[in-house]
């Protein structure tokens, strides 16, 4: 299965934040979209970095609540992996277990188009799975 197959059926809206938003009003789009990390992205189709509520947690043990008034740039992840539209599900998957990230921005041409979540990655593995299971309970009852 392709990543641009998770994208048909989950829809290619990205919640994005600008770098120079606050991590208070991060935590208010996380909050407002129900989701665990944003694109950090300047025009909305450009990568900058991402953030998770994770990320968030960690700043807030480090510098305490004043982190809520630093802006988004201050704790972002720079360096994102990210995937194509055509890249394979599998290999997805072991790239985010390998590095344990759970969050993988979709670029086509340059250009933001998705996202894909480890959630995303693992029901299509079991959807895969149950079609497999159902056409091989449909050979054995023939």
């Amino acid at each position: 299965m392709l990543i641009g197959t998770i994208l048909r059926n989950k829809g290619s809206e990205v919640a994005t934040v600008r770098p120079d938003a606050t991590v208070r009003e991060l935590l208010a789009s996380l909050a407002e979209h129900n989701i665990g990390a944003v694109v950090v992205s300047g025009d909305g189709s450009t990568i900058a970095g991402i953030v998770s509520e994770r990320d968030v947690v960690r700043k807030l043990n480090d510098r305490g609540a004043g982190v809520l008034d630093a802006t988004v740039a201050e704790i972002m992840t720079s360096e994102v992996r990210t995937c194509a539209p055509d890249a394979n599900v599998d290999d997805l998957r072991r790239t985010m277990t390998t590095h344990r990230i759970r969050h993988v921005p979709v670029i086509d041409s340059g250009r933001l188009v998705g996202i894909v979540s480890i959630g995303d990655v693992v029901k299509s593995a079991i959807e895969e799975l149950e079609t497999e299971k159902a056409s091989l309970v449909d050979y054995l009852h023939r």
